[in-house]
């Protein structure tokens, strides 16, 4: 849970664990078979009575001892609700925050294939210059607020939270810093190549009218 919120700012759902421990019981052979033969031995005496035992003392309810055990783990750092009573409009939110409820695991999965589908459409040249502003606008919206939500966390946590965490919080704000900075000229590129397809349709159009 403390790593899933740092991951999820890498926009990507963690595969599942391998059931290793589950193939390791499945394939072990039966505890007895790797046992040695007993051996005899030679009859034991009769038991001896056992001495007696000092019945040692229990610590009262309120003890120390049980006050300890009843304490709750220590909780992470990073408060997710006040961040999000901060942050309500961030796409972390809908986007990567750790969560289990199967309609908004379901409701990412469609977002995800319906972006996929667009790209796919703007690397393939058929994208209407619409399409290609409208798919870039959505990630730059994405890589804004990510930076915004790990440099938010940064200073309001970073002290308490671990080098690992911090690292990780660190490198996605770099990775979008990068996204951002990278992303006009994917613009220009996409929009050229768009206008160069459309030359060459209506190139081979113009030699299929000609009689």
């Amino acid at each position: 849970m403390l790593l899933a919120v740092a991951l999820g700012l890498f926009w990507r759902e963690p595969d599942a664990p391998d059931d290793a421990s589950g193939r390791e019981a499945r394939t072990a052979p039966p505890v007895a078979s790797q046992l040695p033969p007993p051996t005899p031995t030679a009859p034991s005496a009769p038991p001896s009575r056992p001495p007696a035992q000092t019945p040692t003392e229990q610590p009262a309810p309120g003890s120390p001892d049980n006050t300890l055990a009843a304490e709750d783990p220590p909780q992470h750092p990073v408060d997710l609700v006040k961040l999000r009573e901060e942050l309500p409009d961030n796409l972390y939110w809908k986007l990567g925050a750790p969560t289990k409820d199967p309609k908004v695991l379901q409701q990412r999965e469609e977002e995800t294939r319906r972006w996929n589908a667009l790209h796919g459409k703007v690397l393939s040249n058929t994208a209407t210059e619409e399409e290609i502003h409208q798919y870039y606008e959505h990630r730059r919206e994405v890589s804004e607020d990510f930076i915004q939500f790990a440099s938010r966390v940064l200073e309001e946590y970073g002290p308490r939270l671990s080098e690992q965490e911090r690292g990780l919080y660190e490198l996605s704000i770099r990775m979008h810093n990068t996204r951002l900075e990278e992303m006009p000229r994917e613009v220009d590129d996409a929009l050229a190549r768009k206008q160069r397809q459309d030359q060459l349709r209506e190139a081979w159009r113009g030699g299929q009218e000609r009689p």
